[in-house]
C-alpha cells in the first residue's frame, strides 16, 4: 500500500502503449461497490476470493500492464498466476514513505486503526519475502521522480525474456 503501483503502472502502461488494469479498480467496477465497502461487509477473506478471480482473469490479456492490491501476493495461487504469465515488478518503500502516502488515505481499510506505522511494519514483514519469492525486479520507490523510475525499470525490462 502507497508504494506506487497505480502511479507507476499507469506510466509505465503509457511509455509501452499497453493498457494499465488496477486490480482494486477492477473488483470495484464488477462489484459496483468500493474495497473498503467489500472488506466492511464481506470481510478480507471474500475480498482475496474476489481479488483472486479477477487476477486470474487479467493476466491472461495481452498488452496490458497491471497493478495488483498490495495483498495480492499472500495466495501463492495468484503468485503462480502473476509469475506463469508475465514480468512481476516489486515496488517497495520506506515505512516512512509509505506511512505518508497512505495517511489521509480512507479507502486503505488494513489502515484505518489507532497504530498504521505498526500495521504497515508487520504487512511489510509478512509480504516482502512473498514479493521477493515472486519479483522478476526490485526496485525502491522512495524518493523517486516517477518519469526516472520508469526509464529505469524500461531499460531492466529489456533484459528480461517474454513469457507466454
Amino acid at each position: 500500500m502507497g508504494a506506487g503501483k497505480t502511479t507507476v503502472g499507469r506510466a509505465l502502461a503509457r511509455k509501452t502503449g499497453k493498457t494499465f488494469y488496477d486490480s482494486d479498480h477492477e473488483i470495484e467496477a464488477r462489484t459496483g461497490v468500493r474495497v473498503a465497502t467489500i472488506f466492511d461487509i464481506e470481510g478480507e477473506l471474500r475480498f482475496r476470493d474476489r481479488e483472486s478471480s479477477v487476477i486470474a482473469d487479467l493476466v491472461r490479456m495481452n498488452n496490458i500492464v497491471l497493478a495488483t492490491g498490495g495483498g495480492a501476493v499472500l495466495r501463492p495461487e495468484n503468485r503462480a498466476e502473476l509469475a506463469r504469465h508475465g514480468v512481476v515488478i516489486y515496488l517497495r518503500a520506506s515505512i516512512d514513505d509509505l506511512l505518508a502516502r497512505t495517511m489521509h488515505d480512507k479507502n486503505r481499510p488494513l489502515l484505518q486503526i489507532a497504530d498504521p506505522r505498526a500495521k504497515l511494519q508487520s504487512l511489510l514483514e509478512q509480504r516482502d519475502p512473498l514479493y521477493r519469492e515472486v519479483a522478476d525486479i526490485v526496485v525502491d520507490t522512495s524518493q523517486q521522480n516517477v518519469n526516472l523510475l520508469v526509464s529505469r525499470l524500461l531499460d531492466q525490462l529489456h533484459h528480461i525474456p517474454a513469457k507466454t
